[in-house]
C-alpha cells in the first residue's frame, strides 16, 4: 500500500512546477531544431521566447511543461485574446508549442500530444502591401548615385527588385554567393536551403559599379565577407535598411500605406505573375516551400487585372 503511494507521490512530484527543468527541456529542444533544420538564429530565438512565455505562464499557475493538457492551452488562449494579442501572433505561439510537444511525444517524454484538438485561432487574410511599375521605379531612383551611399543604396534596391529576396538574405549576402558575371545570386534561405536566382542585367550593373567604386571604400582595412557595408566597415541590420527604403520612399512621392518590409519582395513576386510567369516558378524563385504561401500574390495580380480591364477595356 505505502509502495503505492510512494509512487503516486512521485508522479506528482515529477509534474509540478519546476523552471529549471523546463528551461532545460526548452534549451534541448532548440538545440535539436539547430541540428536537424539549421534554423536562422532568429527563428531560434522565436521558438525559445514563445516556449519560455508560455513556461512561465504555467510556472504561474503551478504547471510544468510535460504535465499541460489542453484545458491549459485552452485557458491560455483565452489569456491570450483577452489581453488584445494579434491571431496571428497567437497562431504562431501555438505552432511553436505544437512542434515543442511534438518532439517530447517522439521523445517518449509525453504519453500524448495536448496540441492535438486545440484549434488554432483564424488568422485574417492580408494581401501583401503593394508598388505599381512606376512607383517601383521611382524608389529605384530615389537614391542620389553620385554619393556612396546613394549608389550603394540603388544597387541594393535594384537587387531586392530583381531577384525578390527576403531583406535578411540580402542584408546577410557574402560576396561569394555574388556571381555577378553570370548573373546570378546563391541565396542561403530558411532553414539552410539554397536556391539560384537570376539577377538580371540592370541589377548587375548596378552591382557591379558598387563593387568597383564604392564597396572598396565602405570596407577600408576591414575583411569582411558581407556584400553590402555601411560607413562604419560593417554589414547593414534589417532595421538599418527598413529605414533606408522608407527614407527613399518618401522621396520617391509613396505613401506610408504602401510600404511593408517585404515591399519590393512582394513588388517582385506580383509583377512577374502579372507579367505571365508561372506560379511554380516564382514559388522557387521566393524560397518559399509550399506552394500555398506563393498563391497570396495571384489573387494581389487577380486585382491588378481587374484594374487594368476596367481602365483599358471599352466595356469595362
Amino acid at each position: 500500500m505505502s509502495q503505492g503511494v510512494h509512487r503516486g507521490q512521485g508522479k506528482k512530484r515529477a509534474f509540478c512546477s519546476d523552471p529549471e527543468r523546463d528551461s532545460a527541456l526548452i534549451d534541448a529542444f532548440c538545440d535539436q531544431l539547430w541540428l536537424q533544420d539549421g534554423l536562422a538564429a532568429a527563428t531560434l530565438a522565436s521558438y525559445r521566447r514563445d516556449l519560455a512565455g508560455w513556461r512561465d505562464w504555467l510556472a504561474r499557475r503551478g504547471g510544468a511543461l510535460l504535465a499541460a493538457g489542453r484545458v491549459d492551452f485552452e485557458q491560455w488562449l483565452a489569456d491570450q485574446f483577452g489581453a488584445k494579442a494579434k491571431a496571428t501572433s497567437v497562431a504562431r505561439r501555438l505552432s511553436a508549442l505544437r512542434r515543442f510537444y511534438r518532439h517530447q511525444l517522439a521523445q517518449g517524454a509525453i504519453a500524448e500530444d495536448p496540441t492535438l484538438r486545440v484549434r488554432a485561432p483564424k488568422k485574417p487574410r492580408h494581401l501583401p502591401k503593394q508598388l505599381s511599375e512606376p512607383q517601383v521605379e521611382a524608389l529605384l531612383a530615389a537614391p542620389d548615385t553620385k554619393t556612396l551611399l546613394g549608389l550603394r543604396d540603388r544597387a541594393m534596391l535594384e537587387t531586392l527588385y530583381a531577384t525578390g529576396l527576403r531583406v535578411s538574405e540580402l542584408t546577410g549576402l557574402k560576396l561569394a554567393q555574388v556571381a555577378h558575371d553570370a548573373g546570378v545570386v546563391r541565396v542561403v534561405g530558411k532553414g539552410s536551403k539554397e536556391r539560384l536566382v537570376p539577377m538580371g542585367d540592370e541589377a548587375v550593373a548596378w552591382v557591379s559599379r558598387y563593387l568597383r567604386d564604392v564597396r572598396p571604400q565602405l570596407a577600408g582595412v576591414a575583411k569582411r565577407d558581407e556584400l553590402f557595408l555601411t560607413q562604419r566597415h560593417a554589414p547593414l541590420t534589417r532595421q538599418a535598411f527598413w529605414a533606408l527604403v522608407k527614407r527613399h520612399a518618401v522621396r520617391a512621392g509613396i505613401p506610408s500605406a504602401s510600404l511593408s518590409p517585404h515591399v519590393l519582395r512582394h513588388a517582385f513576386a506580383t509583377h512577374l505573375l502579372n507579367h505571365g510567369a508561372d506560379l511554380r516558378v516564382v514559388q522557387l524563385l521566393l524560397g518559399h516551400a509550399d506552394i500555398t504561401t506563393t498563391t497570396i500574390y495571384t489573387h494581389v495580380a487577380r486585382e491588378r487585372l481587374k484594374q487594368l480591364h476596367a481602365v483599358h477595356h471599352p466595356r469595362g
